[in-house]
């Protein structure tokens, strides 16, 4: 069976685990391997624009997915955000095109931003570590379950 569709058919399978045991509507998911993360979906402008900025905190399972209309070169910086990151962009397929680990928070007007040029559809945001920790970047592809 090829691993995309094996990514899918797990993905499909904890969502219906988690509506089955917990009893709600299952999360958005992005999954790399067995690692699942529990992801905000930002699909429009202001919710782009917006992302993580002034959290406290991330707990550990979760995320931010930002979803754009067509791939394209897609910077990201960390103005106003208050938690380091482990940024991931990822193309249509959910291929890994670009990593960016432990990008510190960024109060002042003058922000670098990190720039991949690369094409992505998808960039996904998690605390920072976490992509060293659970090794990530092992998985090539991750699955992107969203309703």
């Amino acid at each position: 069976m090829r691993t995309p569709l094996k990514v899918l058919i797990f993905i499909i399978s904890a969502a219906i685990f988690e509506f089955l045991f917990f009893g709600q509507e299952a999360d958005n998911l992005v999954c790399f391997g067995m690692h699942c993360f529990s992801v905000e979906i930002a699909d429009t402008n202001a919710k782009r624009e917006r992302g993580l900025m002034f959290r406290a905190s991330l707990e550990k399972n979760k995320g931010m997915l930002f979803v754009f209309e067509k791939e394209g070169d897609y910077p990201f910086w960390m103005k106003n955000t208050l938690i380091p990151l482990d940024i991931i962009w990822m193309d249509q397929s959910g291929q890994i095109v670009y990593a960016s680990k432990n990008l510190q928070p960024c109060g002042g007007t003058d922000c670098p931003a990190t720039d991949p040029e690369v094409n992505a559809k998808y960039v996904l945001e998690i605390n920072a570590g976490l992509m060293d920790e659970l090794g990530l970047l092992s998985y090539p592809q991750a699955g992107v379950l969203t309703p």
